[in-house]
């Protein structure tokens, strides 16, 4: 939304009789490398013994209220602009079915760890209408919640969209998380897919992610410099995945 982080606070519920302490030492530095990188200060934590292991991060930051960046506001002409490939929820099942690949592991691993503060950064030099990141609702899920102004719909180029690699494969194999079941139910009234859509890109594209991109929209003129810009940067996954439009008004117009 704009916001700059500046503290945070450890939550944790920890299966102590059941898991090695070392396996919380572990969680909590790997935590505090991703805090310190941030520029943030850990300020303390609360934990809790628990029969599932759980953490997170409590985190305070600031932004000017006239620069705050919400889920709503995109206009027609707005181009859409994704920062991180999609299925991440799809390669952690295959993980836990043991059929992903060592390569793969590493790969989805390391774009877990990376924060979106680079891409913020690039973002708030520019116009952008409206912002959100990709997460459990996935892509669409996440998509449709930016569809609020009820005169607007959405044009998807399901070529341009970046995928991890294997996904499709994972998921014709049947890796397809619950969750990703679940928000196709609840948002699939929403979409206009083209006759030669496959079905398994939809639920590719309605996978629940973790630590997913930023979605951006922004004006025409302005999307192809900010597209270079976040490559610059180091965001080089960033593509340009569709637009805004008048009509079909509150539709997801997949092509």
């Amino acid at each position: 939304m704009g916001g700059e982080p500046k503290t945070a606070m450890n939550l944790v519920a920890f299966p102590s009789a059941q898991m090695d302490i070392r396996i919380l030492r572990d969680i909590l530095e790997g935590g505090l490398d991703k805090i310190k990188e941030a520029g943030v200060v850990l300020l303390g934590g609360h934990s809790v013994q628990d029969k599932e292991l759980k953490y997170g991060l409590s985190v305070t930051g600031f932004v000017h209220p006239d620069r705050v960046i919400q889920n709503t506001g995109l206009k027609p002409g707005d181009q859409l602009i994704l920062t991180k490939p999609i299925g991440t929820g799809i390669i952690n099942t295959a993980i836990k079915k043991g059929i992903a690949s060592r390569e793969i592991i590493d790969s989805v691993t390391r774009l877990m760890a990376t924060l979106n503060r680079d891409a913020g950064k690039v973002m708030k030099k520019y116009p952008v209408s409206a912002c959100t990141d990709i997460t459990g609702f996935g892509l669409l899920g996440h998509l449709a919640e930016m569809l609020s102004n009820p005169s607007i719909g959405i044009r998807l180029e399901s070529k341009a969209i970046p995928l991890i690699p294997k996904t499709i494969e994972y998921a014709r194999a049947g890796s397809i998380p619950g969750g990703a079941s679940k928000n196709k139910t609840f948002r699939s009234s929403l979409l206009t897919p083209a006759p030669h859509i496959d079905s398994v890109l939809i639920d590719i594209f309605f996978d629940p992610q973790t630590s997913g991109g930023l979605l951006m929209g922004v004006g025409k003129n302005k999307a192809g410099n900010l597209l270079e810009n976040l490559k610059n940067a180091g965001v080089t996954d960033s593509a340009i995945i569709g637009e805004v439009l008048s009509e079909p008004a509150g539709k997801i117009v997949i092509e």
